[in-house]
């Protein structure tokens, strides 16, 4: 834990001293206004750590206040921070050129005052259009088609939701228009793919009927994403349970004569259960190989060992970096970061954006989705 809070606080203090100091020399404020400045910016460098502790006495209230603030001005920060870092790789190479040549240059050229006015204005545009984004949930379709779904049977619509993150932001408000969508789909199976739960939640009951409320002919599957182990295993488990899903941990359903589902904890299990390990070959080979085996795992990591012994993995955790430029770190640290692939052995990998938001409650250039997975008949297979 304390190693943790070393790298928090020196990556995000980092990130507001580099913001701070752009801000100082971009803004002509008076010498009063920048210990503000300041203290502001070290109050929001510890507001998350804050929202946690309060959240766990139960001063909930106050830790949704304090999260809507903190994370807010989290987004605004990146945001800002993206800029001004993007600016300074521009003017660096501007410069350099123009050292290398000898002789001036044309191109964009802003004054310190001018871009920091540019950057503030950016931020907020884009946060508050990036809020707006994440209530739009969008449903993905996808179509697989198969020999090994029977034919009487024709067509099997699994529905994915991911990384809800329900918990002091994603309350009722935002679960319902997420659940809407899913309703209006008709899932054959409901399938979390991690990440459902984020922390203590108000009106458990009434969270986990929305979830009841919703019919499926072949049951609802979870599995465990990194935030179930932060947040508290325990409870997680509990409101899972409680909305209807079966945990696959380790294990594997096989629906008789229809599909095969298995799922697996997340890996940040090590931290908090290392008995648990399991192997994901010897889980997926005792199921029947007649029958299309549907794979849930939380980050979007192909294990060799199971290739080839299921048809479609579903993962998230990505988020599809949730803002804008995020996405490019999460396209460097995962070779399939969103979307439908095509893997070996024939086998498929989906990766949800995620139904919810971590975090800042924004999303740019990332919207929310719902996945309807329409697994079909196909002769001659």
């Amino acid at each position: 834990m304390i190693f943790f809070l070393f790298v928090y606080l020196s990556i995000y203090g980092g990130v507001h001293l580099y913001a701070f100091l752009k801000l100082k020399r971009g803004l002509a404020l008076g010498a009063s206004a920048y210990p503000i400045l300041a203290i502001f910016m070290i109050l929001m460098v510890v507001a998350p750590i804050v929202v946690r502790i309060s959240e766990r006495y139960g001063y909930e209230a106050f830790a949704r206040s304090l999260a809507y603030v903190g994370f807010i001005w989290m987004g605004m920060l990146f945001i800002f921070v993206s800029a001004s870092f993007f600016f300074d790789i521009y003017s660096l190479l501007h410069f350099l050129a123009r050292m290398l040549t000898q002789s001036p240059l044309t191109g964009i050229t802003l004054s310190p005052r001018n871009f920091c006015t540019v950057a503030i204005l950016l931020s907020i545009t884009v946060v508050i259009y990036g809020y707006f984004e994440a209530l739009q949930i969008h449903t993905e379709h996808v179509t697989v088609k198969t020999g090994k779904i029977p034919e009487k049977i024709g067509r099997l619509r699994a529905v994915q939701i991911s990384d809800v993150h329900i918990g002091l932001i994603v309350g009722k408000f935002r679960l319902n228009r997420i659940l809407r969508q899913v309703k209006d789909a008709r899932p054959d199976i409901l399938v979390s793919t991690g990440d459902l739960v984020d922390g203590r939640m108000e009106n458990v009951e009434t969270l986990t009927d929305m979830f009841q409320r919703i019919p499926t002919k072949y049951g609802k599957y979870a599995i465990t994403g990194n935030h179930e182990f932060y947040s508290g295993l325990d409870r997680a488990m509990v409101f899972t349970e409680k909305a209807g899903f079966t945990i696959l941990r380790g294990e594997a359903i096989a629906v008789p004569n229809v599909i095969n589902v298995a799922g697996v904890d997340d890996p940040a299990r090590g931290s908090y259960d290392p008995k648990r390990a399991v192997s994901e070959k010897a889980l997926l080979e005792k199921l029947p190989r007649d029958r299309f085996t549907l794979f849930l795992k939380h980050q979007p990591v192909i294990s060799d060992e199971s290739l080839g012994m299921f048809d479609l993995q579903l993962s998230g955790h990505t988020h599809k970096g949730q803002i804008f430029p995020f996405n490019l770190v999460t396209r460097l640290y995962y070779r399939i970061h969103t979307g439908l692939s095509e893997v070996k052995n024939n086998a498929l990998l989906y990766v949800s954006r995620g139904s919810g938001t971590w975090g800042p409650p924004v999303r740019f250039l990332s919207p929310p989705e719902v996945t309807v997975i329409d697994i079909t008949h196909k002769s001659g297979s």
